[in-house]
């Protein structure tokens, strides 16, 4: 199974709930890891406000698929919320390259994942193939 950081709980005595913790000026010297920038909805630890919500539910896989599945999307959110991250500040040299990191590790994961799973779109280049792929999988209630 792959392995991911599990949650550590930072700042989670946070009961200002409607109170913004983000600073203008403040540049982010540190991001969580694409696991817990996934399970919080946001990369950066200056603009988490939990709301309610003290500790965010970990997540935990009940097998090889679900465990690459998890992975996949924790890279792909870390990837798109630092993207936007750069809509905003186009010439952070730093972002930029974690950006290319993260997004060329996401790639090598979705890649990985329909080699041994199936596709995970239907615009997938495994869905040109016939015969048709994308229902090769049991479908939930069979299980």
């Amino acid at each position: 199974m792959y392995e991911y950081r599990k949650l550590d709980y930072y700042n989670y005595d946070n009961n200002n709930y409607n109170q913004p913790i983000y600073t203008k000026d403040e540049k982010p010297a540190s991001l969580y890891d694409p696991y817990n920038g996934f399970i919080r909805g946001n990369m950066f630890p200056n603009l988490y406000n939990g709301y309610k919500l003290n500790k965010p539910i970990d997540v935990t896989p009940k097998n090889d698929k679900e465990s690459l599945k998890l992975y996949v999307d924790a890279m792909c959110f870390a990837a798109h919320d630092i993207n936007l991250y750069l809509d905003l500040y186009p010439n952070d040299k730093d972002m930029i390259e974690l950006f290319n990191a993260y997004r060329m590790d996401a790639n090598k994961l979705k890649e990985e994942y329909q080699m041994k799973i199936g596709p995970l779109l239907t615009s997938s280049d495994a869905l040109n193939k016939v015969p048709w792929a994308w229902d090769n999988e049991p479908w939930p209630w069979e299980n």
